[in-house]
């Protein structure tokens, strides 16, 4: 992970998206669960989480980093790296 760090509220937003669209409990939502092996995600589930994503936070998540995703925080830290170039 770099430093950049998101806010509390986009945390919880995406800690929010990932209980929602993949009917977890949101303690098993931590930084180091890769989504598709630990949180049990398909590849449709991940696209459908970064249109989440992009949808609530009013970002665009380039395909590039988008493909980068593997686990909650490598999302987290590429909603925190756009947040921190759109400012």
């Amino acid at each position: 992970m770099n430093d950049t760090i998101l806010s509390e509220t986009d945390t919880k937003a995406v800690i929010d998206i990932l209980v929602e669209q993949l009917d977890l409990k949101p303690e098993q939502v931590v930084t180091d669960a890769k989504i598709q092996e630990d949180l049990c995600a398909d590849s449709l589930d991940v696209m459908e989480i970064i249109m989440a994503v992009e949808e609530r936070l009013g970002i665009t998540v380039p395909d590039e980093m988008a493909e980068r995703v593997s686990t909650v925080g490598d999302l987290m830290e590429a909603i925190a790296e756009l947040r921190t170039k759109r400012a």
